[in-house]
């Protein structure tokens, strides 16, 4: 017995050291080199280089002076985050996308765009298609002062284009943009 028992808690050991703390470590330290930015949460920093949120997570804003992301079944938490599972047959959704509908309505402007009125998978995505964006650019540039044009125009600058997939909007990226040209 104890000559099978030492290779086996040796063998043990040696495997908790390699994948327990050899691994995790190499591939931290790739990552830091590597991507930095990527494995530190793609941090977005304001002007005085406080942190504001993070390009891969969707946060609340209040207020007509901000461009509002898609809703969050989690309120935004992630630790939380998920969907509704709410059936498309559900009441409970139809009435939540009815109501939210009728608040965001804008006398003509045309129907809410969908990406506002219905949740992500997580709860938690950050951007917006451009369409969605480009729809509230009337209210901020309202709320702000601001030419309807000069909204229109950061919108595009912050288009991103992936190389697979729709264009999309960051909406937090956008907010501070919005934020700097016009505090």
């Amino acid at each position: 017995m104890s000559t099978s028992l030492r290779p086996a808690l040796t063998l043990l050991a040696l495997l908790t050291l390699v994948t327990g703390v050899a691994y995790p470590l190499a591939v931290t330290g790739v990552a830091q080199l590597a991507f930095a930015d990527q494995a530190n949460g793609s941090l977005i920093r304001d002007a005085q280089g406080r942190v504001r949120g993070s390009q891969l997570i969707a946060q609340p804003f209040t207020g007509a002076q901000w461009f509002q992301p898609r809703p969050s079944a989690a309120a935004f938490a992630t630790v939380a985050s998920g969907a509704s599972n709410l059936a498309p047959s559900n009441p409970a959704l139809a009435e939540r996308i009815r109501d939210q509908a009728q608040q965001l309505a804008v006398t003509g402007q045309g129907p809410v765009p969908l990406a506002l009125l219905t949740t992500s998978a997580s709860g938690l995505d950050p951007h917006l298609p451009p369409t969605a964006a480009h729809w509230q650019a009337a209210r901020v540039a309202a709320a702000r002062q601001l030419p309807v044009q000069q909204v229109q125009a950061l919108i595009e600058t912050h288009t991103e284009r992936p190389l697979f997939g729709p264009p999309v909007v960051n909406v937090l990226a956008l907010n501070q943009s919005l934020n700097a040209a016009n505090p």
